[in-house]
């Protein structure tokens, strides 16, 4: 793809209100496209308005939380030497509580339009997972896809399909070959000019390969997965943005089979919305929808309207969720406790200092 101009790399009014009038005269937006340990690497126009793509180091944001870091996806602002100035204002950011015993949020994707949820016709099929990863869009607003791929391994893909139905009659399901570029097809319809599509699932379920075969290219490495438990090997080891010949923007994430939710109460509540919906007709507004009298949601599970798996779904990402946000309350707690200790530690060296 011929990159023209910002709208190509995704820019858009909502970008544009974030700076005043005179912002672009003496500073330059730039569109992280990866990110490395030390380095961020982004695209963008020069002064002479020509495409730029240039590494940066991260050494601006290390005083930021992990959340204030810049990720794929981000916009950052750069100075006319290249120098870093701020990120802008995220309209979207897909996010991970951090893994290890520091909790923190880990900023998987900023500034996405579309997610494809993407899960294979094998043994890695999940339903649970599915839900877990539409939660997450959910949260940022995030249009949701689910992709099926390996339908030509499949002799019969009906059974995926009625298990998404009944998770959520209203989703969008593409089934897709994705060795095939003519089945991939369906997806391009997802894909427009100055949209940015950002790739989710597990190791194996065949990411890679679909960006291999919109961009008719190789450029991302593929693995084949294991036969015994269709599980996939990380062929793809760090978040990348790809533009597309014809447009729109694709971005691959590593195979994440453990996305602990944070700070998602609210995308849960969309994506099991028929379990809300019947919550409030409950007799007790704390109802548990356990062994509660007068449960509505009990009663649908009686009557066959809702399954038993669903709500045991809804509870357990609830319980994670809630989990996960409070540790994080809890450290960022600590750290500002931390950091006002310093600050006093600090004063009170340079006053000591003062009077010798």
């Amino acid at each position: 793809m011929q990159i023209r101009n910002l709208l190509d790399l995704g820019w858009s009014n909502y970008f544009q209100s974030q700076l005043d009038l005179g912002s672009l005269d003496s500073q330059l937006p730039f569109r992280v496209i990866a990110v490395q340990r030390n380095l961020v690497e982004c695209v963008g126009f020069d002064t002479n308005n020509l495409v730029k793509q240039l590494h940066i180091s991260t050494y601006h944001w290390r005083d930021e939380s992990p959340e204030g870091h810049p990720a794929v996806g981000d916009w950052v602002m750069l100075d006319l030497e290249y120098q870093p100035l701020h990120l802008l204002e995220r309209k979207s950011l897909i996010k991970r509580k951090s893994v290890g015993r520091y909790s923190s949020i880990q900023p998987i994707a900023s500034n996405i339009d579309t997610a494809f949820i993407v899960t294979s016709c094998n043994d890695d099929f999940s339903v649970n997972r599915i839900e877990r990863y539409l939660s997450i869009a959910a949260e940022s607003d995030v249009h949701s896809v689910v992709v099926l791929t390996k339908i030509d391994q499949c002799v019969d893909i009906q059974p995926y399909l009625d298990a998404i139905t009944q998770c959520d009659p209203a989703l969008n399901v593409e089934c897709v070959n994705a060795t095939d570029s003519a089945s991939l097809g369906v997806l391009r319809s997802w894909i427009r000019s100055g949209q940015t599509v950002a790739l989710l699932g597990s190791s194996g379920v065949g990411k890679s390969t679909i960006i291999n075969g919109l961009k008719g290219s190789l450029d991302q490495e593929t693995g084949a997965i294991r036969e015994s438990d269709s599980k996939g090997r990380h062929t793809t080891t760090s978040r990348s943005l790809h533009c597309l010949p014809g447009g729109g923007l694709l971005l691959d994430n590593p195979g994440m089979r453990e996305l602990q939710i944070v700070d998602s109460e609210e995308g849960i509540k969309a994506t099991f919305s028929d379990i809300d919906a019947l919550a409030k007709r409950c007799r007790f507004r704390d109802c548990q929808h356990t062994t509660e009298p007068g449960c509505a949601v009990v009663a649908a599970i009686n009557s066959g309207r809702l399954e038993q798996r669903r709500l045991d779904n809804y509870h357990s990402l609830l319980s994670e969720e809630a989990r996960n946000s409070q540790s994080l309350a809890e450290q960022r707690h600590s750290d500002r406790a931390l950091g006002r200790f310093y600050k006093t530690a600090l004063k009170t060296s340079r006053q000591f200092k003062s009077r010798d």
